[in-house]
């Protein structure tokens, strides 16, 4: 599509096509796909994990809005890195971000315990995005939808971070992966910070 890069368009597409499927199947994907906690689904839990759902999981989606806003974000901040950072490296940064935001959450559920849902979402990703694009255009204003504040992308990244930080410690917002979106943060920015050491 014109004005989109390559590998986020097909990112895009490849979510909105398995939304479809997953309104289809109901349960049937969440069962398999999603990212569920550790454990042996003789236990009790509706399910159990599987390797690939570390990165299976970020292209299910709990409803359309949930869809839409990470498809959003993925747009804005997906198409300026893929410019700079080119398909390949582009690729490799988006879905480091998607497997370190799973095993952010898993250490969450294996430590906090509790009862075994799925987590579903290209937000780890996204978030890692996001960071990348506060490293690479902080000078460049963000404008926050509420309330519409305009401000330079590395005050946007920072405080975007502190605040996801908070809710996942105070435990707001109950069943979103705070940690899970801090993981795909910490996964970027140490990827990010690898890169450039090598060039130097």
């Amino acid at each position: 599509m014109y004005g989109i890069p390559p590998v986020t368009w097909f990112l895009i597409v490849a979510n909105g096509i398995v939304f479809l499927l997953q309104s289809a199947a109901e349960t049937g994907l969440l069962t398999l796909f999603a990212l569920w906690p550790f454990g042996d689904p003789g236990d009790g839990g509706p399910a159990a994990f599987l390797p690939w759902q570390v990165v299976t999981y970020s292209f299910l989606h709990g409803s359309f809005l949930h869809l839409f806003f990470n498809m959003f974000a993925l747009y804005m901040f997906g198409s300026a890195i893929e410019r700079v950072f080119g398909q390949r490296r582009y690729l490799l940064y988006y879905f480091t971000c998607v497997v370190t935001a799973a095993a952010a959450q898993l250490t969450v559920s294996a430590v906090s315990g509790g009862p075994a849902y799925p987590t579903v979402g290209a937000s780890g990703g996204v978030f890692g995005l996001l960071l990348a694009y506060g490293m690479l255009f902080p000078r460049n204003t963000v404008m926050l939808i509420f309330p519409p504040i305009p401000m330079p992308a590395w005050l946007f990244v920072t405080l975007y971070g502190l605040i996801t930080l908070y809710m996942g410690i105070s435990g707001t917002q109950a069943g979103v992966a705070h940690f899970a979106h801090l993981g795909g943060m910490a996964g970027g920015f140490i990827l990010i910070r690898y890169w450039r050491g090598r060039r130097r």
